[in-house]
């Protein structure tokens, strides 16, 4: 039952506003509320209370005890590690104070925030789609570029995501070197060429706009045309493989036979001047050897030429095996089968001709002697010979 129904006998005991005045319902005396509160909280931060001084000095220990612990926590939370890769962004309220060395640091917890960045990690996008050539054609295109962190403020603070900001600037590169390239350039044999334009593109792109980031790499991952014409770009890329391949060879023969002409044309030429001082050697020894002789010969014209006779069918005879020996005036031929002799020789016996054969031959030689010319007669041979006016 509330404490001022009817029937309760006007307790005002339980009346909370204690009121006084019977059944005065009016509102409770607002200073004595408030100074009845400030009271009790001056006692529990060390004030007078009254007589409850000894309570309020206990509580006043045990909050201070409170609050030490409380900061000890709070300066132990702000004990933080950055990685020896790594370089912390300190931002105080958030806006940005400081960069953290790689360390054990400390921050001020609820006021500091350290943002770790990983500054020597090589990270990586990549870029693909299908791309307009310049010669009208598409072709399918893949592109990856590999980059690091230098400079963690920019990264973080130059725009809103530098990652995402990279990304759409290689693609912007790739469709613009794409767009003027041709298909075959890029299929075939222009792919580095369309690799460093990509990467002087994308550099020109990203410089303004300060990412912090370095680009180490940008690799032309695949090229393809269009599933309905592959094949067809199959064949011609073999083709040019196989023109490279024959062209390779080619220059590998080359590098083999040029140095073996080379030696050859060296040999023939030395062999040729040796050839020529040979001869020209010899033209001089038979000049001179006629330059000796021929005063030899002015003097005795018949024993010269008849020596000179001798000699020459020495150095002829000496290339044959086979000897015809023919006699003036006389019908038959002699022949000597010296292949034969020298046939018979090889076995370590040599066979000399027969008695009969020598006899034959002096008396064939003995009829025949008469019938030679005379010197200085009418039927003189050498009446008229190429040395001079005959004997």
């Amino acid at each position: 039952m509330a404490w001022n129904e009817p029937g309760n006998n006007g307790n005002k005991n339980n009346d909370p506003w204690k009121n006084k005045g019977g059944r005065d319902q009016g509102p409770p005396d607002l200073d004595k509320v408030f100074r009845k509160y400030s009271d009790k909280l001056g006692g529990m931060f060390g004030g007078n209370g009254g007589g409850n001084k000894g309570s309020s000095n206990l509580n006043g220990m045990v909050i201070g005890f409170v609050l030490v612990i409380a900061l000890v926590v709070w300066a132990l939370s702000g004990i933080y590690t950055i990685k020896e890769a790594e370089r912390g962004i300190i931002l105080r309220f958030g806006q940005f104070h400081s960069i953290a060395d790689p360390g054990l640091r400390w921050k001020m917890t609820f006021i500091d925030k350290v943002i770790p960045v990983e500054i020597e990690a090589v990270r990586s996008l990549s870029a693909s789609g299908l791309m307009l050539t310049e010669d009208e054609n598409v072709v399918s295109v893949e592109f990856v570029v590999q980059y690091r962190v230098t400079d963690p403020r920019a990264y973080l603070f130059s725009v809103t995501n530098a990652d995402h900001s990279l990304q759409q600037a290689l693609d912007s590169a790739l469709r613009y070197v794409v767009g003027h390239s041709s298909m075959n350039d890029i299929l075939t044999k222009g792919r580095e060429e369309v690799r460093q334009k990509t990467w002087d593109e994308l550099t020109k792109i990203i410089d303004p706009y300060n990412l912090g980031l370095l680009l180490t790499d940008v690799n032309f991952k695949d090229a393809r045309p269009p599933s309905e014409v592959k094949d067809a770009f199959d064949d011609a890329i073999a083709a040019q493989e196989d023109e490279v391949r024959f062209l390779r060879e080619a220059e590998a023969y080359e590098r083999e036979i040029e140095p073996q002409a080379r030696g050859q044309v060296t040999r023939m030429t030395q062999e040729a001047e040796g050839y020529k001082e040979r001869i020209t050697l010899e033209a001089e020894g038979e000049v001179a050897r006629f330059n000796k002789l021929l005063p030899e010969y002015q003097m005795a014209k018949d024993v010269t030429r008849q020596r000179l006779y001798i000699e020459t069918m020495e150095g002829v005879l000496n290339n044959t095996s086979k000897v015809l020996v023919d006699v003036k005036g006389g019908n038959n031929i002699m022949y000597l089968p010296l292949d034969k002799i020298m046939q018979n020789s090889q076995g370590g016996k040599i066979t000399l001709p027969k008695v009969s054969e020598l006899q034959n031959l002096r008396q064939k030689m003995g009829n025949s002697r008469g019938n030679d010319s005379q010197v200085n007669s009418p039927s003189d041979r050498f009446a008229t010979d190429r040395f001079g006016n005959g004997r």
